[in-house]
């Protein structure tokens, strides 16, 4: 079981039972515990920037990858962010480009039957 749900139980039922108690059954420790109550009422660190991002994919019809769109948070919104971060958000919110297939060219000689040649020598 994930940290995050142990301190989830213990926060419903902190008026039951004593904090130290359940954090000693549960095998976590005060401090995260209490760390957790502090961040629980907060959003994610990066929502503006995912905000950010989907207004790119959504403006160029999301064919912009990570790097092109770390170009145009530069230069429209004047945002800094390594590619790596904006990666990892994209992966995280879903908002990664849409991959484009090539289209697949046939030779000319391959649309026609070839026939036989029924000379013989």
């Amino acid at each position: 079981m994930k940290a995050v749900t142990k301190y989830e139980v213990i926060y419903c039922r902190k008026k039951k039972y004593p904090i130290q108690i359940m954090c000693k059954f549960f095998g976590v420790s005060r401090s995260g515990y209490y760390d957790y109550v502090k961040r629980r009422g907060l959003l994610p660190r990066n929502t503006e920037l995912a905000g950010f991002i989907a207004e790119c994919q959504e403006s160029c019809g999301k064919t912009y990858g990570y790097r092109r769109v770390q170009i145009w948070l530069e230069r429209k919104k004047s945002l800094h962010f390594s590619p790596k971060t904006i990666l990892r958000i994209m992966n995280k919110y879903s908002l990664l480009s849409e991959i484009r297939r090539r289209k697949k060219y046939k030779q000319m000689g391959q649309q026609f039957p070839h026939n036989k040649n029924i000379r013989q020598h």
